[in-house]
């Protein structure tokens, strides 16, 4: 059993890395792996890596269980602290969450702050745009430091774009954790964290874990292009430059209905839940408790305390019951402070049907999702709304449930499970309520945007009125939190209420759902900008030459797609360019031309996508998807 390794703060490593000879570089990936296989755990919480017989590595975490210094990295050999056992050792653990600044203290009457961390919520990614979206007026110019600090990221990003997964090995990722760091320094929460992500991805597509996803990667790489290279112009965005703390502002008294409650599991170490409450107006709320402790954490801390203003419910008690507040702080996302003055009371809860909950059910899940993207201010809120919807069951489909919604003419819709992970049970829900066609189910769920018509629900509950629908216990109020309650048999109605739904679920087998998404030609342009990621420029370089490569993009042409098929010919063209010195020998072009010809087209390519998505969400008359174009 191999031993557990202490996260490393993203600044320590660049530090190690920087400091080796080239001639100790190019033997860092060799001598990172199989690190953490020969890791070993001493009694006083440190752990040992021996290379030999003269070179031993201790790694010394801090009280926070987190390598933050570089002197609690130390070796043995004389080469030390400049040496390859250090910094392979350092590489093979994992990568910190960055600390944001401790919270100023709270003046009385005052409205409160909260720290914000990459670990959580969803919604956390929608916090940092809602929060700096003020006013309309002139937006001042970035600092002499944050413009370099976004011009430094942004070449670290385009070097290990060009480099690609092959290439991006531990020198390209200090680099990246390097420039990283100095916008962090700089106060650019947002591309700090952009880089982060980066470099994870590129350890895990390196790693070969089984969680990876080339598609992850490709979106994490343009994100980070794009505020990168924003920033560097000069244009202090607030929606880029991001924040490090929400600010709380005073919300007056408030009474809220719990929705539904949710696990929250970070890639990160992090775990915990989030309540998500409704005003009687429609407003949105949500109370979260999400600390380091992972899937543990996030299984148990469904029925933790609320610590708001003194209430004397858990979680579980919440998603059914509600509060009435006196003094609450609320963040720009709606998130709801614990500062003081805060006072709670508990009320008694609501079903869907009534309350401030039922309006989110009256209205057809296409519309819910056009206006969610209908408000381009609003375009990371959209990521993590939830809708309602009431749908009938039609079967499993691959990875995905198959449903009707129960309006006229609606197009099929997928449900996939609002977290994968097997040890939460959401996918065993999914697939329980797969095996009852027919079934007719109230969902309040997420939109996925990135996928045609799919919805991840986290709650479900019986249709009014219907009789092929779920039967749950009275204290359940009507709902299921798929992430934390496990639909049984007697939950479902009995078999032989099965025969009266018979047709129910329409005349359309699961295997025939249509994803214009996946038709459309721009897969073509996809897997280029994928190549790039794994590959390098090189790989996107050898892919573009040849008459069968440019005949690729026809199809492109011949669906009136001429944008996306004129971007993807100028990204092959850049990366094929082989400039050369006043001698006529080959010289390594700068990578920014390539990153800028990349960045257009997957920007590109991530609207037309989102394009297709919404009009997924409709149906002709005939009730099937419109084809894509």
């Amino acid at each position: 059993m191999s031993t557990e390794l202490p996260p490393v703060a993203p600044e320590v490593l660049a530090e190690a890395v920087e400091s080796l000879t080239a001639r100790l570089r190019k033997k860092l990936d060799d001598a990172t792996a199989g690190c953490a296989a020969a890791a070993t755990g001493e009694a006083d919480g440190s752990v040992t890596f021996r290379f030999g017989e003269d070179a031993v590595v201790t790694l010394r975490p801090g009280p926070a269980g987190t390598v933050t210094e570089a002197g609690q990295a130390t070796c043995t050999c004389l080469l030390a602290p400049r040496c390859l056992h250090r910094a392979a050792a350092l590489g093979a653990a994992p990568l910190a969450d960055t600390a944001p600044p401790e919270p100023e203290p709270e003046p009385a009457g005052a409205a409160g702050t909260e720290q914000t961390t990459a670990a959580e919520p969803a919604e956390s990614a929608a916090s940092a745009e809602a929060a700096s979206v003020e006013s309309a007026e002139s937006v001042p110019a970035l600092t002499a430091a944050q413009a370099g600090a976004a011009a430094a990221l942004w070449h670290a990003a385009a070097e290990a774009l060009a480099a690609g997964v092959t290439a991006g090995g531990a020198v390209v990722q200090a680099e990246l954790l390097r420039a990283a760091h100095t916008a962090r320094l700089a106060g650019l929460p947002r591309a700090e964290a952009a880089a982060l992500r980066v470099v994870r991805g590129l350890r895990a597509a390196r790693e070969r874990r089984t969680a990876h996803r080339l598609g992850d990667l490709t979106g994490s790489f343009r994100e980070l292009l794009y505020t990168a290279g924003v920033l560097a112009s000069g244009t202090a965005d607030p929606a880029l430059t991001g924040t490090s703390r929400r600010a709380y502002t005073p919300g007056g008294s408030l009474q809220v209905q719990g929705l539904c409650r949710e696990p929250v599991l970070s890639a990160t170490g992090y775990g915990g839940v989030v309540t998500h409450l409704l005003a009687p107006d429609g407003s949105r709320y949500s109370i979260s408790d999400v600390r380091p402790g992972g899937l543990a954490r996030a299984r148990g801390a469904g029925r933790a305390s609320v610590a708001l203003g003194g209430a004397t419910l858990d979680h579980a008690g919440l998603a059914r019951g509600g509060l009435r507040i006196v003094g609450a702080t609320v963040s720009p996302e709606g998130r709801l402070g614990a500062g003081r003055g805060v006072k709670a009371t508990p009320l008694p809860g609501a079903a869907w049907t009534d309350g401030p909950a039922a309006p989110l059910f009256a209205r057809p899940a296409a519309e819910a999702v056009a206006a969610l993207l209908a408000a381009p201010a609003e375009a990371a809120e959209a990521e993590t709304a939830l809708i309602g919807c009431d749908v009938t069951v039609v079967g499993a489909a691959g990875d995905h449930l198959l449903v009707r919604e129960a309006v006229p003419h609606a197009p099929l819709l997928r449900l996939l499970p609002a977290h994968p992970h097997p040890e939460l049970p959401h996918t065993e829900n999914l697939r329980r309520i797969a095996s009852y066609p027919g079934l007719r189910l109230r969902v309040l769920g997420r939109p996925d945007l990135d996928r045609a018509a799919t919805l991840r629900p986290v709650a479900v509950g019986p249709v009014p009125g219907a009789q092929y629908t779920l039967r749950l216990p009275g204290e359940w109020l009507g709902r299921a939190d798929l992430g934390y309650e496990r639909l049984q048999g007697e939950h479902f109605p009995p078999p032989d209420a099965a025969a009266a739904a018979a047709g129910e679920a329409g005349p359309v087998p699961a295997a025939d759902a249509p994803d214009p998404l996946a038709d459309a030609p721009l897969w073509r342009v996809r897997r280029l900008l994928e190549t790039g990621v794994a590959g390098g420029r090189r790989a996107v370089a050898e892919a573009a030459r040849g008459t069968a490569a440019q005949a690729a993009y026809g199809p492109l042409r011949r669906a009136g797609l001429t944008a996306a098929a004129d971007l993807a010919t100028a990204l092959a063209a850049e990366a094929d360019r082989r400039p050369r010195d006043a001698f006529g020998r080959l010289a390594d072009p700068s990578p920014d031309g390539y990153a800028w010809a990349w960045l257009a087209a997957a920007t590109h390519l991530a609207a037309a996508e989102r394009s297709l998505v919404a009009a997924s969400w409709t149906a002709t008359p005939d009730g099937a998807t419109p084809a894509a174009p």
